[in-house]
This record gives structure tokens, C-alpha cells and sequence, in this order.
């Protein structure tokens, strides 16, 4: 591993990761985003809750982004979505893609996991949210990295 976030995944791997996101956006109107950084201060749940609304995901219009964050060095990880996703799905709805996710990073398939999880983010996000015709991407793809 690097000293930085941004070292943790090789280039090839950031790609795989960021074509990830575009396939699985291909299916839904929905806006999926990873954050990736090396030490968590505090509870996962609030610092992903916070590089949410930092990242402007609560801006979408149908309110129905999603971040995927990883803390690397931490070994934590969260995926929180936005309004119009928790009207719409059942309050377990990540439960299943966490634990796979889960599975993939004991194997140090941290890449490996985070496609899993963006993909089925995608196939899940589609029963609710299809690909719209005149979608656009409101937000980017690319990975975003914390400074720590």
C-alpha cells in the first residue's frame, strides 16, 4: 500500500472501478460515486453521511445517489444512499451487498469487492430508478480520495 489513498489500488484497478460505475449507471437514472481514504476518525456512518453531502450527491434530481466509502488503513467501510432511494427499498437494502463486500476484502480483493458492490448498487438501483432516456450523469464517475 502506498502512503496515500490514492496509492491503494493500482491505475488498472482505479479503471475497473470507475468503468464499473459507468456500466452500472448505464442501467439506472441513479448516481453512484466511491470514496476512498486511509484512516477513519470517529464512526463510519457519520464520515460517509458527511463526504455525501461534500460531494454534492444530495444534489441529484431524483435523489438517488450513492456513495460507496472505504477507509483503507481503517478497515472500515459504509454505503450510505440518498432520500428517494429510502423511500423505495426495504431498511436492510445494503445489508447483502455489505457482507458480500465483506467477503471479497478478507480475500484482499479490495477491488474485487468494490466492483460487486457498484454493480449490484446498479442492478438493485434499476427495479427503482431505470435508465432514463434523456438521463444524464449528474455526477462523476471517477473515484474521489481523501488527503489522509
Amino acid at each position: 500500500m502506498g502512503n496515500s489513498a490514492r496509492d491503494f489500488f493500482s491505475p488498472e484497478q482505479q479503471k475497473a472501478i470507475t468503468k464499473a460505475i459507468a456500466d452500472a449507471e448505464l442501467q439506472t437514472s441513479g448516481e453512484i460515486r466511491v470514496h476512498i481514504e486511509n484512516t477513519l476518525k470517529g464512526d463510519v456512518l457519520d464520515r460517509a453521511s458527511y463526504l455525501f453531502r461534500q460531494l454534492s450527491m444530495n444534489k441529484t434530481h431524483l435523489r438517488n445517489g450513492v456513495l460507496i466509502y472505504l477507509a483503507v488503513r481503517s478497515r472500515q467501510f459504509a454505503i450510505v444512499g440518498d432520500k428517494g432511494i429510502h423511500k423505495v427499498v426495504p431498511e436492510n437494502f445494503w445489508d447483502g451487498i455489505k457482507h458480500r463486500m465483506q467477503g471479497y476484502f478478507r480475500e484482499n480483493d479490495f477491488s474485487g469487492g468494490l466492483i460487486h458492490a457498484i454493480s449490484t448498487t446498479g442492478e438493485q438501483l434499476k427495479k427503482h430508478f431505470p435508465h432514463l432516456e434523456n438521463d444524464k450523469n449528474e455526477l462523476s464517475d471517477d473515484i474521489s480520495f481523501g488527503k489522509n
